[in-house]
């Protein structure tokens, strides 16, 4: 059988950067944080170093991840103006920046909308339980907040990724809850790209103390969520989270799609480091999926974009 007519499983060749690993939200399970004014943020010129030792690697996505300043707090304004100055200069060396910052106001969306050609937020669960628990200090992670986040990105057409974080002491009705929002949400505005279906995997960092979501789930919720999520949406699973090579080709043969940014290092689960793209395909080929480099925008949505982010995407195209 020839490669041109194996099923294709996706990802992207991406490297992250984090402006700064400083949050004011306290996740419980979080393996990321650091407290603010502890630790240094990046520099436009460490910035730079590092995106020069990226040509000729065939990486496409900047990642521009980080924690989280208070809409309020005095540093909002720089925080942002870093993040957005990040974001010019990886388009300006040639790649396509995707951004995941926490909420943002509908002003900061509409700013970045200009050199980002997708951005992202996970809205984790939407139970408020979970703000007496593992949120119980984190504002950010108000289920209404994060929500609005992808009516934003829908009314400012913004091609978005968002996801489900599973085992953080929600119920099974809270993932079908969650999932349903989102598809109600896309069919008014079709612009979720992809939904992640992430299990908790615990890391040195973090204090809450649960065991990781049984990866022999995972087929089960891809499968229900691929029947509640609307068929142009893809549906991402991290590989790296998956541990067992058997269980990641059933999450395939369930619906799961994409396999998301592969990179050398995994900020957000630091503790389980990213497969390499060979070790992938040598999983993946035996079982007959073929594995294809994507860019961080799908097809559909490169006529949402300014004509100056249309081309640096066509030059990847």
């Amino acid at each position: 059988m020839s490669t041109s007519h194996l099923p294709k499983i996706t990802y992207s060749p991406a490297y992250t950067i984090v402006p700064t690993y400083e949050c004011f939200n306290r996740c419980a399970y979080c393996n990321f944080r650091t407290e603010p004014g502890k630790s240094q943020w990046i520099t436009i010129s460490e910035a730079e170093q590092l995106l020069t030792q990226l040509y000729n690697q065939d990486i496409c996505e900047i990642l521009i991840l980080s924690g989280e300043v208070h809409p309020h707090s005095p540093q909002r304004q720089a925080w942002f103006q870093r993040i957005y100055d990040l974001c010019e200069l990886a388009l300006a060396m040639g790649f396509l920046p995707h951004t995941n910052a926490g909420p943002l106001s509908f002003e900061e969306m509409q700013q970045l909308k200009k050199v980002n050609v997708s951005m992202g937020l996970m809205l984790e669960q939407l139970t408020p339980e979970l703000l007496k628990t593992v949120h119980k200090h984190a504002p950010s992670k108000i289920p209404e907040v994060r929500l609005q986040q992808l009516h934003w990105a829908g009314e400012l057409k913004i091609p978005f990724t968002t996801g489900l974080l599973l085992g953080i002491g929600e119920t099974e009705e809270d993932w079908w809850e969650t999932l349903e929002a989102i598809a109600e949400i896309h069919q008014r505005y079709h612009h979720i790209q992809e939904v992640i279906l992430q299990p908790h995997s615990p890391g040195h960092q973090q204090t809450f103390n649960a065991p990781p979501f049984n990866p022999h789930q995972l087929p089960k919720v891809i499968s229900q969520a691929r029947q509640i999520l609307p068929p142009d949406i893809t549906i991402q699973i991290p590989p790296n989270l998956v541990k067992d090579d058997e269980w990641l080709l059933a999450c395939l043969e369930a619906g799961a799609r994409d396999l998301g940014g592969i990179g050398p290092k995994d900020e957000v689960n630091p503790d389980y480091p990213h497969l390499h793209e060979q070790e992938l395909r040598e999983i993946l080929q035996p079982a007959t999926w073929e594995l294809v480099p994507r860019l961080p925008v799908y097809k559909q949505f490169d006529d949402w974009l300014s004509v100056d982010l249309q081309m640096a995407v066509k030059r990847w195209r």
